[in-house]
């Protein structure tokens, strides 16, 4: 799964682009996944984790501690 958050689970949706002619064709929204890693002190090791724009900012409130044990939690390996 290329365009899926680790942390909040955010995946493409789908929906209709519309023109000037108001002619309605698919299309695809994608979350803004960025590839972010961090320190993990309680392993001694970096992650490597794919989150959305909103993910990042979670991991900055609540750690990235807590943020591991939510992915681990979900059944996804870290």
């Amino acid at each position: 799964m290329s365009a899926h958050c680790q942390l909040t689970g955010a995946r493409p949706v789908f929906g209709k682009k519309i023109s000037h002619s108001h002619r309605r064709t698919s299309r695809r929204f994608d979350p803004n996944i960025q590839n972010k890693r961090y320190w993990l002190p309680s392993e001694g090791r970096h992650v490597r984790l794919r989150l959305s724009a909103r993910g990042i900012k979670t991991v900055d409130v609540i750690g990235v501690e807590a943020a591991v044990a939510r992915i681990r939690a979900r059944g996804e390996r870290v």
